[in-house]
C-alpha cells in the first residue's frame, strides 16, 4: 500500500505544473492550502457519513477519496509524504496514550 500511495504522490508532485483548466489535481493545487483544506474536509465527512451506513464498498471509495486528498494538501503545503511515513514509523510501538501525552506535554 505504501508503494501506492508513494506513486500518488509523486503524481500529485509532477501536476504543479499542469494547467489547472485541463487537471484536477493542477486546479486542486493552484488553489492552495484554503482549497485543499476544505475539499480533504469534505472527503472526511463523506467518509465518515459512510462508515455509518454499512456499506463497504462506498466506505471504500470514500476512503480512498481521503487519502488522495490528504496527499494533494500534503504537496501544497510542501509537507512530503515520506515525512508522514516517518512519523509513524517512529510511533510505531508506542502506546496510543503514551504517545499523546508526550505531545501535550
Amino acid at each position: 500500500m505504501t508503494d501506492t500511495l508513494t506513486k500518488l504522490a509523486a503524481t500529485i508532485a509532477a501536476r504543479r505544473a499542469g494547467d489547472p483548466a485541463a487537471s484536477y489535481v493542477a486546479k486542486l493545487l493552484a488553489g492552495g492550502a484554503p482549497l485543499a483544506a476544505r475539499k480533504l474536509g469534505e472527503e472526511a465527512v463523506e467518509t465518515v457519513v459512510a462508515a455509518l451506513s454499512g456499506e463497504a464498498a462506498e466506505l471504500t471509495g470514500e476512503a480512498a477519496d481521503l487519502l488522495f486528498h490528504l496527499l494533494v494538501l500534503l504537496e501544497v503545503r510542501d509537507v512530503p509524504f515520506a515525512d508522514v511515513l516517518a512519523e509513524l514509523d517512529r510511533r510505531e510501538g508506542v502506546s496510543g496514550i503514551a504517545e499523546k501525552a508526550a505531545r501535550s506535554a
